[in-house]
């Protein structure tokens, strides 16, 4: 799944426009590295976001392209 849909599916971040903005921008580094909006995300794989002046930084447990509000907690692990 590519980096900008993860982060829309996980709920990271609220709309894939703004995910595909911040990649653009180099806010968003997938193991320590800037990554493009195209980035194939994988299980394993640790998500810095830098917005607003605060960093998050997850690791990413699970990729699935439909998930409930509910369940969109699931997909990552707050390190």
């Amino acid at each position: 799944m590519r980096l900008d849909k993860y982060l829309k599916v996980s709920r990271l971040i609220k709309r894939r426009t703004v995910a595909n903005e911040a990649c653009d921008n180099g806010r968003i580094s997938v193991n320590g590295r800037v990554a493009k909006a195209g980035y194939e995300v994988k299980p394993g794989d640790r998500i810095e976001i830098l917005m607003g002046g605060k960093t998050v930084a997850v690791e990413v447990v699970q990729v699935a392209d439909n998930v409930r509000k509910d369940d969109a907690g699931a997909m990552y692990r707050e390190i």
